[in-house]
């Protein structure tokens, strides 16, 4: 196949994106504003039914642009059923690589680590939850990588992203869980930039600033947080998942190729003051 990816005129019309945690949050608002830059959408999510109309509505916006959006309803951390999806995604793509890959899986244990001898002995971050968070939100990357590869639905000119936190670098109450997840998941993506720079596929993280998500509100106290970040802002607001997905779009761009290793804040400046 020819590398197209340095053609003048190279868009992302007609391009395929898989984008895992695509019915809410960022996975949603990057997975819209995708189909509106003309790319055909794979979304993995895991909603029950009371949440599965988010999924249906993002299905339905692609559609309304004229793109094609084949959506799976499975847990994208585990193996068979991440086997299951790639096959499907095979048969469907043919010899057409994934140009792109966004990794926004969110889901963990929200525990300390350590609790005083008053408190519910039940109430400390488990192992089986340390391991869980571990493998959603940093291992998938590396695994879901792996599988793709072997695929052959990455090729020269693919790139991939996954959305860290503040968290890799922070410490915060009950968080630790996901700060060390998002910290491995930084380091998965500078192994996997090193070791795909050869193929010609990138692999980076973006670094989004403090953003009203479900993942956001799941958090303990995160009613602070946003009073904290919309005191002191330079701009005065928090991130939207919108501000994230056309950060996207713009890495997207099949002619920019020599970003690769790094964490990209997207935050409007959030960083700079040191908040968050």
């Amino acid at each position: 196949m020819t590398d197209q990816s340095n053609h003048p005129t190279a868009t992302l019309d007609s391009r395929w994106a898989l984008i895992l945690g695509a019915s809410s949050g960022f996975g949603a608002a990057t997975a819209r504003a995708l189909a509106r830059a003309g790319m055909h959408i794979v979304g993995v999510h895991l909603d029950p039914r009371s949440t599965l109309d988010r999924a249906q509505a993002v299905i339905a916006d692609i559609e309304a642009e004229g793109r094609r959006a084949e959506f799976f309803n499975t847990n994208a951390a585990e193996a068979r059923r991440r086997a299951r999806v790639i096959r499907k995604i095979k048969d469907e793509l043919g010899d057409a690589p994934l140009h792109l890959m966004v990794h926004t899986l969110a889901f963990g244990s929200l525990r300390p680590f350590i609790i005083n001898d008053t408190d519910d002995p039940g109430a400390a971050t488990t192992e089986s939850q340390m391991e869980m968070t571990l493998r959603v939100m940093a291992h998938s990357l590396v695994y879901w990588t792996q599988d793709l590869v072997r695929a052959e639905l990455l090729a020269r000119g693919s790139r991939i992203y996954a959305l860290s936190s503040i968290g890799s670098q922070r410490a915060s109450t009950s968080y630790g869980a996901v700060s060390a997840a998002k910290a491995a998941l930084e380091s998965h993506a500078r192994q996997l930039a090193l070791e795909l720079g050869p193929r010609g596929i990138a692999v980076n993280c973006l670094l989004p600033g403090v953003t009203d998500t479900p993942a956001l509100r799941a958090i303990p106290g995160h009613e602070k947080i946003v009073a904290t970040v919309r005191e002191h802002h330079p701009a005065g607001r928090l991130t939207t998942p919108e501000d994230v997905a056309q950060a996207l779009v713009t890495l997207a761009d099949p002619r920019l190729t020599w970003i690769s290793g790094a964490v990209i804040p997207v935050d409007g400046g959030e960083s700079i003051v040191g908040i968050g």
